[in-house]
């Protein structure tokens, strides 16, 4: 496979904010002069309380919406649309209901150019990476949720992005099938180290698979505060890293910072409801 440019995947933001207008009109501002760089093949995640803003700079960060104000670059080159060798997974799953599964993973290839042929033998891989060889005739509404996702995973990974924008894939999974699903992550990030921005509520997911955990202030969200997480790779299972004293530690260091975020967010919500 052809490696990418040097600095190709790299994801910069600089001073970014993004304001709404409500619906009684007022404006809202959801992040204020954020400012991180992911490096070339880094996995970093980005957690902070509910709505803080970690999915609006992911729609920053994928060309499908424009900041108020600062600037996003992917591979020194400012986000202006969607961009090339850009791939999402986020919560829902987003198949097509009328394609096979086969079908499904096939369309970026297609979209990419490639003969009919060569995408199916190319999805058929995938999916054989994925865990479910024999699967390719079936629709989506025939999978657990489990395997939805693992479509979704093969359908945003055959094209080998350099960049891969991730908004909590596995939030609506049973905690049993996310660490399965979050083991599966890991190894065919492994294959091609794309740079990943990750967003998620769950702490321990954000330190068990990145090299990087960014916290986001309570709204109007902006970065805390940054920290390296100096796990070896390649990992394993997930569920084993959970027992390191290093990943306690590391845990425990994070969820200091951030459960200020998560107090004062809750305080918020709690006294607009009252």
């Amino acid at each position: 496979m052809a490696q990418p440019a040097p600095g190709a995947a790299r994801i910069e933001i600089i001073g970014l904010t993004k304001r709404f207008l409500t619906p009684k009109g007022r404006p809202f501002t959801a992040i204020q002069d954020v400012s991180f760089t992911v490096e070339p093949g880094q996995f970093c995640a980005i957690v902070g309380p509910t709505g803080c803003g970690k999915s609006t700079t992911l729609g920053q960060v994928s060309g499908l919406d424009r900041p108020s104000a600062g600037r996003v670059l992917v591979g020194g080159q400012e986000v202006r649309g969607i961009t090339k060798g850009v791939s999402f997974m986020f919560q829902a799953d987003a198949l097509f209901p009328w394609k096979t599964v086969l079908g499904n993973v096939m369309i970026g290839p297609v979209l990419a150019g490639r003969a009919k042929k060569q995408a199916a033998r190319l999805a058929r891989d995938w999916l054989r990476r994925v865990g479910l060889a024999g699967f390719e005739d079936r629709y989506p509404h025939q999978l657990s949720g489990g395997m939805r996702k693992r479509v979704a995973m093969a359908a945003a990974l055959i094209n080998e992005p350099k960049i891969l924008l991730m908004d909590e894939p596995f939030g609506a999974l049973d905690v049993q099938t996310k660490a399965i699903m979050q083991t599966e992550l890991l190894g065919l990030w492994e294959q091609t180290r794309p740079s990943v921005l990750f967003i998620t509520h769950d702490l321990d997911e954000a330190v068990a698979l990145a090299d990087r955990v960014l916290i986001m202030t309570s709204g109007p969200g902006s970065i805390k505060q940054s920290f390296e997480i100096d796990l070896p790779r390649p990992r394993g299972e997930v569920q084993a890293i959970r027992h390191e004293p290093r990943f306690l530690e590391l845990q425990h260091q994070i969820w200091s910072s951030l459960k200020d975020e998560v107090e004062r967010a809750y305080a918020q919500t709690a006294g607009v409801a009252a």
